[in-house]
């Protein structure tokens, strides 16, 4: 199912970008939403980041495993997955799995991270939940998009917020425009199609998650043709969708 009842318009949307800063609450949130995306950009010339917010601790299903243990086996998945498309800067901020919310702790360290690698675009998950595919609407997910978009506007931009950043040398940042994924309200389709082989590698590297990954072909290419043809693209082609909002 496509992501979006709207028109989309094609395009991988880097002309005068240099740094795209990708915000995600979870590790293997950025994959399943915008490692087909990343690729693209990357492959182009364009530097990405990584912002996770969680180390996603509570995820998996096996008791046995520590929480201790599994956030450490989620970042080292992470960051293999990061390295699949060309990702080496990843910034774990260690917030607890299932218990996030979008609080002014959650907004001063998103915005730490945007002073310092200081993106040209912020990708964010939507704080808006999504009737149609409610596990696109975890909690979590929720509570990151909403701080990621405070820390966008106002708080990067602006001198007054979190005086503990100055006192760090991270000088105020606005954020050009913002990339909501897993949003109905999408009208931005890249096609990643050249790229497919690439965010299902990247996605499979999430072991603790998704097993042996045997079900996620078909899940992918189910989703991402459905937001090429809202996108008008041509049968066989396969998009990732985005709300793009102007911020600057």
């Amino acid at each position: 199912m496509p992501d979006t009842h709207f028109p989309l318009v094609v395009g991988t949307g880097i002309d005068g970008v240099e740094r795209i800063l990708v915000v995600t609450a979870h590790p293997d949130d950025v994959d399943f939403g915008v490692a087909g995306s990343v690729a693209v950009w990357t492959h182009a010339g364009v530097e990405v980041a990584y912002c996770i917010v969680t180390d996603g601790d509570a995820g998996g299903s096996d008791r046995s495993v520590s929480r201790a243990e599994m956030a450490v086996i989620r970042r080292e998945e992470q960051i293999e997955a990061a390295r699949v498309v060309e990702v080496s800067d990843v910034t774990f901020l260690g917030f607890p799995d299932g218990r996030l919310t979008p609080s002014l702790e959650l907004r001063q360290a998103i915005t730490g991270v945007i002073r310092r690698f200081r993106p040209d675009r912020v990708v964010a998950q939507s704080p808006e939940r999504n009737w149609e595919r409610m596990y696109a609407s975890h909690p979590d997910h929720l509570a990151a998009g909403e701080a990621a978009i405070c820390a966008v506007y106002p708080d990067a931009r602006n001198p007054f917020a979190f005086p503990a950043l100055i006192e760090e040398g991270l000088e105020p940042h606005t954020v050009p425009e913002l990339w909501v994924m897993s949003t109905e309200r999408a009208d931005r389709a890249v096609d990643a199609t050249e790229f497919f082989d690439l965010k299902l590698a990247a996605l499979r590297s999430h072991r603790s998650q998704v097993g042996d990954g045997g079900h996620l072909d078909e899940l992918l290419r189910t989703w991402m043709s459905g937001n090429a043809s809202a996108a008008g693209m041509p049968e066989g082609r396969l998009a990732e969708a985005f709300h793009v909002v102007a911020t600057g």
